[in-house]
């Protein structure tokens, strides 16, 4: 069931073609990393009504592109990295359209002196991952190869990657917002989970390059995500709806809540789409 919060929107597409940007983890997938028959199915049947379908995550483009094909995408784009990598799928091909770089040493050093037992990971211009320990994750789509710290601190990144495992999420984002990280963009996530990006990229900016690159308007934007990195991208659509496990900061910039993921919250959303 969805419940409206803002917005009395009509559900339905009609004949308009929207640009529709999904978050992955908490949304097109549940914690597990598992997609549900009903998500798989609807997906594919807005896909194949013409409607764009963009994939808009904190993973790293090889993580993101199984997601892809699952859902029957075969010629779209993906907004990878948070923002940090913009990148169109043509069959079997995977163009890079454009990479967000930054030098992330400033932000590494400051957080090593306050989380010095933190895990550090580094997505780097190449698309490798480069860790400060053994330290891999499913986002990743890579094994990262551990590196001593001062490498981290030399590369040059798309994104930055921190994992506690000695504080709440709570805690964790106190100690992080308590540093005044500046010239970066960052939001913590579920868990002690730190995901830091150039000053400005969210997944926000990413889908609004590729929004001018397509011609859409405004209004035929429509966004759902999960999680804190999604804040931007629901404020950003014309749409926003956040699914209903959403931490209150998220709900309240959205448009609309759904059900949960566990509910199939997203295909709740499409199936209204396809109404009509």
């Amino acid at each position: 069931m969805t419940i409206l919060t803002k917005t009395g929107n009509d559900d339905r597409l009609d004949d308009e073609k929207l640009m529709i940007c999904l978050d992955v983890d908490g949304t097109i997938v549940n914690h597990q990393g598992l997609m549900s028959a009903r998500v798989r199915e609807v997906a594919r049947a807005v896909v194949k009504a013409g409607h764009e379908v963009v994939i808009s995550t904190g993973r790293s483009l090889g993580a993101a592109v199984p997601l892809m094909t699952e859902l029957g995408i075969d010629h779209g784009y993906v907004v990878a990295s948070n923002g940090g990598v913009l990148a169109r799928m043509r069959g079997e091909d995977i163009e890079i359209l454009h990479r967000e770089v930054f030098d992330p040493s400033l932000a590494l050093a400051a957080l090593m002196r306050q989380l010095p037992n933190a895990k550090y990971a580094v997505e780097n211009e190449r698309g490798e991952f480069l860790s400060s320990d053994v330290f891999t994750d499913a986002s990743f789509g890579a094994t990262s190869k551990v590196v001593e710290f001062d490498e981290l601190l030399r590369s040059k990144a798309v994104r930055v990657v921190v994992f506690s495992t000695d504080a709440t999420a709570e805690d964790f984002g106190q100690a992080v917002h308590g540093l005044g990280l500046s010239g970066v963009t960052y939001s913590v996530g579920w868990t002690a989970w730190l995901d830091i990006a150039a000053e400005g990229i969210t997944k926000a900016s990413g889908l609004e390059r590729l929004r001018t690159e397509l011609e859409f308007e405004s209004a035929q934007t429509l966004a759902v995500g999960d999680g804190r990195n999604d804040i931007e991208m629901l404020q950003w659509a014309g749409r926003g709806v956040a699914m209903g496990q959403a931490p209150e900061e998220v709900k309240v910039v959205a448009d609309e809540v759904t059900a949960s993921v566990d509910e199939d919250g997203l295909a709740i959303v499409l199936e209204g789409l396809l109404q009509g």
